[in-house]
């Protein structure tokens, strides 16, 4: 019964998903991979997959075997509706990927706006450092394409109290990143905001 929801949560089945649901279906069932239901939903980004689920009280902080679970997945992907459903429901705002980054460092990382300013606003750590040395803000910077939307998040950001001086782990700051790389609007903000 575990494997029919799964499934039907990859195939984004709403009737199957309800009616596993209904025969009391265990909502924390892993697959090979270790993903729950909710997590496969996620996957797809079927929304309506995931909010059955989570309504029906599936885990949002429920990792897999390479520690994704289906609100840090949202996150790094931008996936904003269940990211929505998962803070209204419990989502662990301090849980970490495997690289030890919150949702934030991800979503920074790949340039969506949104989802950055509405993990800002549920109150995720905008300084937070993950193994690799680097913050959301460096992400954006070092992993990003200079462009609007990049920018905006650094905007948002820095906003938000971002330390515009907290170096990687080489002692690099923000500003000469966004320097060396060329990002002249990038590089006005973090000035405006103290970067050195």
């Amino acid at each position: 019964m575990a494997d029919d929801l799964i499934t039907a949560a990859r195939q984004g089945d709403i009737a199957a998903i309800t009616a596993q649901i209904a025969a009391g279906a265990d909502l924390e069932a892993r697959d090979a991979e270790g993903a729950t239901a909710l997590l496969v939903a996620t996957h797809a980004n079927n929304i309506e997959a995931a909010r059955l689920l989570i309504e029906a009280g599936a885990d949002v902080n429920a990792k897999d075997a390479i520690a994704d679970s289906p609100y840090l997945y949202a996150g790094a992907r931008g996936h904003l509706e269940i990211l929505k459903l998962t803070l209204t429901h419990g989502a662990d705002l301090t849980s970490t990927n495997r690289y030890g980054g919150t949702a934030l460092i991800p979503a920074a990382e790949r340039g969506h706006v949104e989802t950055v300013a509405t993990l800002i606003a549920a109150g995720v750590a905008v300084d937070h450092v993950n193994r690799l040395g680097w913050t959301a803000l460096l992400e954006a910077i070092i992993l990003g394409d200079g462009g609007p939307r990049h920018v905006a998040i650094v905007k948002l950001l820095l906003d938000a109290g971002a330390d515009p001086n907290l170096a990687d782990g080489d002692k690099v700051s923000p500003l000469t990143h966004a320097r060396n790389r060329g990002f002249t609007d990038m590089v006005q903000l973090l000035q405006r905001a103290g970067g050195r």
